[in-house]
């Protein structure tokens, strides 16, 4: 049955090409340029095609997913040329790996190329003028996010079912990067000495009560007590 399916729509891609590249040679329609589209989109529908018909073929979003967002990609160029036209393949890409983790729930490392793509997406669309450190910024806090989110992810272990705890670790280390790109793009508008330093107070102070609340409630407790 499926290989009946794949000869149907290998025989409909093969018409409409045919079709398309007669327009074209007739000048009745300038076709061509549909080509490239068409061929992504059907290879794409055939790997899709694949990976609804069975759950051993997980494996199949990923390829689809990145022809139909090829796709995506060409007929968008010929109706806008926005920069975030690129977008649209990491988004596609994206949701392949959520379809891997979404079929099957043992393949949960798709979730850190999904997380991955969907950082991608949004660094393309953002605008030029925050091209160079608030790029790198976003790209950390986007890996951070994907790791911290990892570890909610319930995954069958010896010890039964539960969320890793290993993943907080590269999204720690992940967010402080973040966190010190995104102070160094502040010195756009304020140097990152004065930054720094006031990051520093703040942290003193912020120490220092904490202290001297801890200091008042021991006193409290010996107080109060028998």
């Amino acid at each position: 049955m499926q290989s009946a399916n794949t000869t149907i729509l290998a025989g409909i891609v093969l018409i409409a090409l045919g079709v398309l590249l007669l327009l074209d040679r007739l000048d009745v329609l300038e076709s061509a340029a549909y080509v490239p589209m068409l061929i992504f989109a059907s290879i794409g529908a055939v790997f899709l095609s694949l990976f609804v018909h069975s759950r051993d073929n997980w494996w199949a979003a990923i390829p689809g997913s990145v022809f139909l967002g090829m796709a995506a990609v060409a007929a968008a160029t010929r109706l806008t040329d926005s920069r975030a036209v690129g977008a649209l393949l990491f988004l596609f890409m994206a949701a392949g790996f959520g379809a891997v983790y979404v079929r099957e729930r043992a393949n949960w490392w798709a979730f850190i190329p999904c997380g991955v793509m969907l950082t991608l997406a949004v660094i393309v669309t953002l605008p030029e003028e925050l091209q160079g450190t608030p790029v790198a910024a976003v790209l950390f806090l986007g890996l951070a996010a994907t790791f911290g989110l990892l570890s909610l992810v319930p995954v069958q272990a010896a010890e039964g079912t539960g969320g890793m705890k290993w993943p907080l670790v590269p999204a720690a280390v992940l967010g402080m990067v973040s966190a010190i790109l995104a102070l160094q793009s502040v010195a756009l508008f304020i140097a990152v000495d004065f930054a720094v330093l006031t990051v520093m107070i703040l942290a003193g102070i912020g120490l220092l009560v904490y202290g001297f609340r801890a200091l008042s409630n021991g006193h409290g407790n010996r107080v109060h007590g028998p």
